[in-house]
């Protein structure tokens, strides 16, 4: 299909690589919504990396919304972002089969949705410590220029010593540029999702400071702040029908400024969220634990 070319074409950098003889595959690929990522070895350069084939459809519906806005590939944008809280990304370009793909530093340690849903002990005294290096990253990813759009714990992923994490995945980061920002573009993971994404309203930064919100509240008490809800679009809807359930009667020992501060950030009216996570993080500052002393 010629959209399809044109679309691949923005991916490529020139000559098209054979990935079975570039990569040796050491894992088997975790599955995301339009990619897959695997563990391998880079024989050009002798290391282990992560490597991130996209699904050519998939990635070319979505990118052919910004066709004429001339919006940076994944992989360009994945370059461009340099920040210790941020997987660092190595090459990208267009496979000889048509997969975008993308070469970045291989993390071993467990995603943050792992630790989450197994509620895992590990997590206890730290974190505050992961919440701070969350924000830290997503603002990083503000000062470049851009909008994250699927920030929450899946693509989080932390080191073997639980002390330290990085955020990964641009598939669906857009320049922060008006044009970028008009109502319909409703992507992202949805229970995540900020109401305008949901009710399809012009969007801004601040869709990313409600999914850290979302995404802090789970890390905290190991549940959503709706957790009556379908994890589907139509359970986003309650984002700004309902009021979620108070992080102190979820997780009544957390810190009362932190839960707080992620009460803000989780506002349903933009205009009433935290405008910044730079603000976030002046709040917490101070603070020496996520648990009340």
């Amino acid at each position: 299909m010629a959209w399809l070319d044109k679309i691949q074409a923005l991916f490529s950098g020139g000559e098209k690589t054979d990935i079975a003889m570039r990569f040796e595959l050491l894992s088997e690929g975790f599955v995301g919504t339009m990619s897959r990522f695997y563990k391998a070895r880079d024989r050009k350069h002798d290391r282990i990396v992560g490597l991130k084939l996209c699904d050519p459809e998939k990635t070319a519906l979505f990118e052919s919304r910004f066709a004429s806005l001339k919006k940076p590939p994944e992989g360009a944008i994945a370059m461009a972002l340099k920040h210790p809280r941020i997987v660092e990304t190595y090459e990208y370009g267009v496979s000889a089969k048509g997969q975008a793909y993308t070469v970045m530093e291989y993390l071993p340690g467990p995603g943050l949705q792992l630790l989450i849903r197994q509620k895992d002990e590990h997590l206890v005294g730290r974190r505050l410590n992961l919440i701070r290096q969350m924000a830290e990253a997503v603002l990083a990813v503000h000062e470049a220029g851009y909008i994250h759009r699927d920030i929450c714990p899946r693509n989080f992923i932390c080191a073997p010593d639980f002390e330290s994490l990085k955020l990964i995945d641009f598939g669906l980061t857009l320049p922060d540029e008006p044009a970028f920002r008009q109502p319909g573009n409703r992507t992202g993971t949805p229970m995540y999702m900020a109401p305008e994404i949901v009710r399809r309203r012009a969007t801004d930064r601040r869709v990313d400071v409600f999914a850290f919100g979302v995404t802090a509240y789970e890390l905290l008490a190991f549940e959503l702040p709706w957790p009556n809800a379908e994890a589907t679009g139509k359970g986003a809807l309650s984002h700004d029908s309902e009021p979620p359930v108070p992080l102190l009667e979820a997780a009544p020992w957390v810190n009362r400024t932190l839960a707080a501060a992620i009460a803000d950030c989780m506002a349903a009216e933009r205009e009433q969220r935290t405008k910044s996570l730079d603000v976030f993080l002046n709040r917490v500052q101070r603070l020496k634990d996520e648990r009340e002393e």
